[in-house]
């Protein structure tokens, strides 16, 4: 479900008119979390870490509003719910977009997340949805990054925020993972990202 917003008497409607009149409208900060806890427990649990820290993502966002607003052919919609387009590595080594939906149960998240994943991997291609209630969301694990930019077609006006997450690495003991967080200026600021990445880390201390 989704709400139309009414931008005459929409609080944020000078800074999403601004924002969103630019090419790019998008920022993005890229910070460290500690995943110590996160990891063991998905360890203990015996599911995928990646599938424990994207529960934690999306719960994340849907508990922020901000982080649920959607431009759709100039309109402003605010989703009671929002989901997960994830990249899904396959063993040719090229990837695919999933649709993953969220549950605020984890155990129901991962049997239909486990279930997408299985169907993605037996693809081919991209297989792109026409859908803008998601979060766009990869994994880089390869890399302990401390920057990143998306491929963006300013042709799309895209408005879905952008996790992307890299190699989590030790040090002084905890388990670390670089966080990317790219979203639009139209719906979010810096204090509303703050809020997020520490939503986000709170979640991953359960």
């Amino acid at each position: 479900m989704k709400t139309k917003i009414d931008l005459d008497t929409w609080y944020r409607k000078s800074h999403f008119e601004f924002f969103n009149s630019f090419e790019e409208p998008f920022f993005g900060l890229n910070v460290n979390v500690d995943v110590t806890i996160a990891y063991h427990k998905a360890k203990e649990q015996g599911v995928s870490f990646f599938l424990y820290y994207l529960h934690c993502i999306l719960k994340a966002a849907n508990s922020i509003e901000s982080f649920r607003y959607r431009v759709e052919n100039g309109d402003v919609f605010l989703y009671d719910e929002v989901h997960a387009s994830t990249t899904i590595s396959r063993p040719d080594t090229t990837f695919g977009f999933s649709y993953i939906d969220y549950k605020l149960d984890f155990a129901e998240f991962v049997t239909g997340a486990q279930q997408e994943i299985k169907r993605v991997q037996a693809t081919t291609g991209l297989e792109l949805r026409p859908v803008f209630n998601v979060l766009h969301v990869s994994a880089i694990p390869w890399v302990n990054f401390t920057g990143l930019t998306h491929a963006r077609s300013f042709t799309f006006k895209d408005s879905m925020p952008k996790v992307s997450l890299g190699k989590m690495t030790e040090t002084y003991g905890k388990l670390m993972m670089p966080v990317s967080v790219t979203v639009h200026h139209g719906f979010i600021d810096g204090r509303q990202v703050g809020e997020y990445i520490d939503l986000f880390q709170q979640l991953l201390n359960g």
